[in-house]
């Protein structure tokens, strides 16, 4: 297809042509650095990525009858002439991702070729134990079962895989003795080593286990913060928990710690699983002779004598870090300043990129008698009918698949949460925008750095306008990896944001904030 322009906007597709989103998102970022370009898009052809095209107005008509295998570039500049430079640069790029034309023999350059299957792999490597996957969802479960037949675990990334093949998967590495991390399994701690979007934590005695890779990485990091360690952190992918896949992962998971020496404490954390599933993870824990906390964000759950179970990640890992005989350290309560907001100005608009925290600032918030609207609701009730659009007090995932499929993850790419951060702030309701900033490997190399622009930009269209407007944001994080927690929430706080703690604590800010 030739270059399509309407307006401001330029624009191509490519047919058939897939990558990855850590590759797109590159792709993107070297484009958004050129001369007037204001915005810039590699994308799949989704029917949920051309929504949020049509809704950002950068989906020209042309671009409508492109399908899912197609790929997307769309660029909004100040001139058309640069707009087409920037699509000249985005298709050189993505021609230098592709293998070089004839490819590369051995010996020929003195480099060794990529590995294009898994066979090349486990022959470069016949020693391997493990196995990182992310190809497209359709795809990944074929490669996972080769893996599992060649004896390795496996860390599968790739989401978008049937409920039908993650349920085999798991049935045949429970029967050869390995673990099936995943599908969209985002993070994962092994000896020590980093899988995914994981931070830089000291080792330590406390093992968690986690159908979530933002509470894994919470936990983690604020272990980290408070002096103690992680033995290994065992991510299980989200529908782990599920009745259909029955917990098979965290069971094995927990059977591991629970034999691991090196491990005193085990810490679950997960959202609520099926009541069948719940009780078969109790249960695994009291046969194990190891203090365990459960954290079941969102669930209400009976005591369980033997079982320390919590409601926040903050408590769970304060938990934790007692059970292990370590020092706690003192609790930082801090009372966040109050805005002189004006009448109109009533509600939150939390804008995560982790589920997690979506999650748990939704129980929070609950249990204080406060509604909430949600793209993932802890009540189906309070399910938004749109996601694009809030309404009054919403807590939004835009890790959710609605807004990935096709695209990189807000935690990789934040251009889409800005976005939706510029239109929050312009809303006279909103009194409150609440912010994660993830750190670790894999992520953007400086998210912080991303967002202060238009923390700025809003703080100071509301002023223009008589109104107050308070960003409530944490840092999941250490000064440890690679984007440096101390730089981060100094950015933050230069550009006039509330940091607090813990995804904890500033959820409980935000409700403070928003009380009568």
């Amino acid at each position: 297809m030739s270059v399509i322009a309407a307006g401001n906007v330029v624009a191509l597709s490519k047919q058939n042509l897939y990558k990855d989103s850590v590759a797109l998102m590159r792709i993107t970022e070297r484009l958004l650095g050129l001369e007037g370009i204001r915005r810039a898009t590699l994308v799949m052809g989704t029917g949920a990525n051309k929504e949020i095209l049509a809704e950002a107005r950068m989906l020209p008509a042309e671009l409508q009858p492109c399908g899912p295998g197609d790929l997307l570039i769309v660029i909004e500049s100040d001139t058309r002439a640069q707009g087409e430079i920037a699509l000249a640069q985005a298709e050189r790029a993505l021609l230098g991702e592709a293998p070089p034309a004839g490819g590369t023999a051995l010996g020929g350059t003195g480099t060794a070729p990529a590995v294009r299957a898994l066979a090349q792999g486990f022959a470069r490597a016949p020693d391997a134990g493990l196995v990182q996957i992310s190809v497209p969802g359709p795809y990944a479960a074929a490669e996972a079962m080769k893996a599992l037949r060649h004896g390795c675990h496996v860390f599968l990334f790739s989401d978008n895989v049937p409920l039908s093949e993650e349920c085999a998967l798991k049935a045949l590495a429970v029967r050869k003795g390995l673990l099936v991390m995943g599908p969209d399994c985002g993070t994962t701690i092994l000896n020590g080593v980093p899988l995914g979007f994981a931070n830089a934590v000291r080792r330590g005695s406390i093992g968690i286990v986690a159908a979530s890779g933002t509470g894994l990485q919470e936990a983690s990091v604020q272990i980290h913060l408070a002096g103690a360690g992680v033995s290994h952190a065992i991510g299980t992918g989200g529908r782990d928990i599920s009745a259909a896949v029955g917990g098979a992962t965290m069971l094995q998971a927990i059977d591991l710690l629970g034999a691991d020496p090196g491990t005193r404490v085990i810490l679950v954390v997960s959202k609520p699983p099926s009541l069948e599933v719940s009780a078969r993870i109790i249960e695994r824990l009291l046969r194990i002779a190891k203090p365990a906390v459960v954290l079941f964000i969102g669930a209400r759950l009976e005591p369980v004598p033997g079982i320390w179970i919590t409601t926040t990640l903050a408590d769970a890992v304060r938990q934790a870090i007692k059970l292990a005989d370590l020092p706690l350290p003192a609790l930082e309560d801090r009372v966040p300043p109050r805005p002189s907001f004006v009448a109109s100005q009533k509600y939150i608009r939390a804008l995560y990129s982790g589920g997690t925290f979506c999650y748990e600032a939704q129980a929070i918030w609950r249990d204080a008698g406060l509604p909430v609207w949600s793209n993932a609701p802890l009540d189906d009730a309070r399910a938004l009918s749109d996601p694009m659009h809030s309404i009054e007090h919403t807590a939004i995932d835009l890790g959710d698949d609605r807004f990935t499929v096709g695209r990189p993850h807000p935690m990789i790419d934040p251009s889409m949460r800005i976005e939706r951060l510029r239109a929050e702030a312009r809303d006279k309701a909103v009194a409150v925008i609440l912010l994660d900033v993830v750190l670790g490997y894999g992520s953007h190399e400086d998210p912080a750095g991303a967002l202060v622009p238009a923390i700025r930009d809003a703080r100071l269209e509301a002023a223009r306008e008589g109104r107050s407007l308070a960003f409530v944001v944490f840092v999941c994080g250490t000064d440890d990896d690679p984007q440096q927690r101390t730089a981060q929430v100094r950015s933050l706080r230069d550009a006039g944001a509330l940091v607090f703690p813990s995804s904890t604590d500033a959820a409980r800010a935000a409700l403070r904030l928003v009380s009568p």
